[in-house]
């Protein structure tokens, strides 16, 4: 086995830049697995990566995009003890910096995988990385969340938005939940949330209720940054993943605020402190196999229909996750 089938972009553009390429098959070093793919999923990293957005993230021309992978262990390099071939893994190896999972094979850092969650079916396990990971570090890492305090959850139905709802929940919050349409906010309910607001017509003094939220979730940004701080109680924290738009900080000043800002992908890109990804995979597998988190999946494409995928997570017309399944 020389030879296998990626999905590569050799330029930036619109979706329908990707093309289906023969090329080699990687060998993993002495710190890195290959695993042969059963499924990845769509980020708005991969789709921005694509756009030409964030040139720093994109591995080299001709480039093999998206982060997320589920799949088999297939060889183990020589320095890896935590996994041997036939395992079944998932993680985040790729996809920022370094050559991504839309092909039949992925090497990465044996740091940027763990076993995989035995309770859902192995390619549902492609959904989880980027955005468990991003909803666990915003809610376990930059924060602490008590039972019964008041968390706001912003895109309550969105990929890491629909983790946040059921971390808090778990947790022990008392969960409100954003949503912009009735179908969004029953998903968020459905998860967990304890109150849904639909954002687009409610003011956030209203919705804030005088007193304000401990915590402020945001996987949104921009716009929803700067209510947050508007949402959030004295003393309270922000946590965001989002930080590249310009914001008046003057409330976090006058209220004595924290703000917490996630990078997920940053081990990838440095190529250090990779462990720490695996090892908070191994927590969400475990939340996962204990009931507390389950990934919402909208629509299932083939890796040859990655074109459609990307223009339906462009067009923001849909729900939790879209999975792509290596057929």
């Amino acid at each position: 086995m020389s030879e296998m089938t990626a999905y590569v972009i050799e330029e930036y553009g619109d979706p329908d830049v990707f093309t289906e390429r023969t090329v080699e098959v990687p060998e993993p070093g002495p710190d890195e697995i290959r695993v042969e793919v059963v499924a990845s999923s769509l980020n708005p990293v991969d789709y921005k990566i694509r756009q030409g957005a964030l040139p720093p993230f994109a591995p080299d021309f001709p480039a093999t995009l998206h982060c997320d992978v589920a799949g088999v262990v297939d060889a183990v390099g020589e320095d890896v003890e935590a996994f041997e071939e036939g395992e079944e893994v998932y993680g985040m190896p790729g996809g920022a910096g370094r050559q991504g999972t839309l092909a039949d094979y992925v090497v990465g850092h044996a740091g940027t995988f763990a076993h995989a969650p035995e309770s859902i079916p192995l390619e549902d396990a492609a959904a989880l990385p980027v955005v468990a990971l991003t909803a666990y570090e915003m809610l376990a890492d930059k924060t602490t969340v008590d039972i019964d305090e008041d968390v706001l959850v912003y895109g309550a139905s969105g990929g890491v938005g629909h983790i946040g709802v059921q971390l808090a929940d778990w947790f022990g919050a008392e969960v409100t939940a954003t949503g912009s349409t009735e179908a969004k906010r029953d998903l968020a309910a459905d998860l967990g949330a304890d109150h849904t607001v639909d954002y687009t017509t409610t003011d956030v003094a209203e919705y804030a209720d005088g007193d304000g939220f401990d915590t402020v979730f945001d996987p949104i940004g921009d716009d929803h940054l700067q209510t947050a701080f508007e949402a959030v109680r004295p003393f309270g924290t922000v946590v965001t993943t989002e930080s590249s738009s310009t914001q008046d900080l003057s409330a976090m000043h006058a209220n004595s605020l924290e703000l917490g800002v996630v990078l997920v992908i940053l081990p990838v890109i440095l190529g250090d402190r990779q462990e720490r990804i695996g090892e908070e995979l191994a927590d969400i597998a475990a939340l996962v196999d204990d009931g507390v988190v389950e990934p919402v999946i909208d629509e299932r494409f083939a890796f040859s229909e990655v074109a459609d995928a990307h223009r339906l997570g462009e067009s923001g017309d849909f729900v939790g996750k879209i999975l792509l399944v290596n057929e």
